[in-house]
């Protein structure tokens, strides 16, 4: 009897062990379920009170200016100094066109200066010479008017014959004509030269005129680069003959890259002008961090600007939502350190905690941008008053 009233006890030990494990199992679920919640909540807390909202994208390229090279000329390629993919300096050469015809012309004009500087010397010679004839026409006056004096004396006391006194009378009328010839072409000689240096000459001014435009030809031979940057697009080749405004590379400065980052337009009403932004790029992932500010909002999306706008107001319409380019300026010293491409992919992120900021476009504070001008420079204007020297000297032959 005692063996059969313990069976049922055993049996009951058997039934009762999974119900514990299913209640330890419950207890450690409810336990971590708790942790999670737990975990959550002070993430959640964090988010809200510990994190500065911000808005991101990855929608994001590097933009930069793309200099256009071309001729202002039209000529043959001599010469190519630059290649894609190679650094050049602002001055520096990049092509050379074949300068025979400029040479000729720039030949011609600085004999037609030297012509003209000449021509001035021989205008101011002939002023002296006008002076040297009024002083002799006014001699010959007071020597007529002499003569018919001392006639006009004999005369009276029958010496002198009526006719030798008309006569007399006739001479100081040619020479009272002569004079006023003379001093007539004093005036018109001292009209050309009168009040003015050499230099200062109309018709030299013109010739410096024809010469400088002669020295700006031929200094359009010689192509350089207006900034700094690296060659890209080169499609010019040696022996091409090229026309005026043909474009023949392209230099991109690379120090003055900057980020569009497209944001949708749901994104945009906490972003403001001058907000810090944080940059990544696919080139150098996330080990590298660039760092720059919100610089301006662009004044319309993509779709305004296309070649053939949307016309929503015609046919079934479709809302989508728009992305706004937004400039991010970055910080030069890591462009410094971590050199970027045109057109690279990037991640960014704007700090829209600070919503003081304006959104509206803001006068322009950047330095403008000057490239060198050719108008032949300071050589030109040596080698101008080396020729006008050359030519005014007195033993100029």
């Amino acid at each position: 009897m005692n063996d059969i009233a313990a069976a049922p006890t055993s049996g009951t030990i058997l039934q009762d062990a999974p119900d514990g494990k299913a209640s330890t199992r419950r207890r450690w679920l409810t336990i971590l379920a708790i942790v999670v919640g737990i975990i959550l909540a002070v993430l959640a807390i964090h988010h809200f009170f510990f994190v500065s909202p911000s808005e991101e994208t990855d929608d994001s390229y590097v933009g930069g200016d793309i200099v256009s090279i071309t001729s202002r000329e039209a000529g043959t390629v001599i010469a190519i100094h630059a290649d894609n993919t190679q650094a050049v300096r602002s001055g520096q050469a990049l092509i050379d066109l074949d300068p025979a015809t400029s040479d000729v012309t720039l030949a011609a004009a600085e004999a037609g200066l030297a012509s003209a500087v000449r021509g001035v010397r021989s205008d101011i010679s002939k002023v002296d010479e006008t002076g040297a004839e009024v002083a002799q026409a006014q001699a010959e006056l007071a020597r007529a008017r002499n003569d018919l004096a001392r006639r006009q004396g004999a005369a009276k006391e029958g010496a002198v014959s009526g006719e030798e006194v008309a006569h007399a009378a006739d001479t100081v009328t040619s020479a009272k004509a002569t004079l006023a010839l003379a001093i007539s072409r004093q005036t018109q000689a001292r009209t050309t030269v009168q009040g003015v240096s050499v230099s200062n000459n109309p018709a030299v001014l013109a010739a410096i005129a024809q010469y400088r435009n002669a020295a700006i030809l031929a200094s359009h031979m010689h192509i350089v680069a207006p900034v700094d940057g690296v060659i890209g697009q080169r499609t010019v080749q040696l022996g091409q003959r090229v026309s005026a405004g043909m474009p023949l590379m392209a230099v991109v400065p690379m120090r003055g890259l900057w980020i569009d980052a497209n944001f949708r337009e749901t994104q945009l009403r906490d972003i403001r002008i001058g907000q810090p932004a944080t940059i990544t790029t696919d080139v150098y992932g996330g080990d590298v961090v660039f760092h720059g500010r919100v610089e301006g909002l662009g004044a319309g999306s993509g779709s305004a600007f296309a070649l053939l706008p949307p016309q929503n107001a015609s046919g079934n319409w479709i809302k989508i939502v728009q992305r706004l380019p937004v400039r991010i300026a970055i910080d030069p010293r890591d462009i410094a350190a971590h050199p970027l491409s045109l057109g690279l992919s990037a991640d960014v992120t704007v700090d829209t905690s600070d919503t003081s900021g304006v959104r509206i476009a803001r006068p322009s504070k950047r330095a403008p941008t000057r490239a060198i001008s050719q108008d032949g420079g300071p050589d030109v204007d040596r080698e101008i008053a080396r020729i006008i020297a050359a030519n005014s000297a007195p033993n100029a032959r």
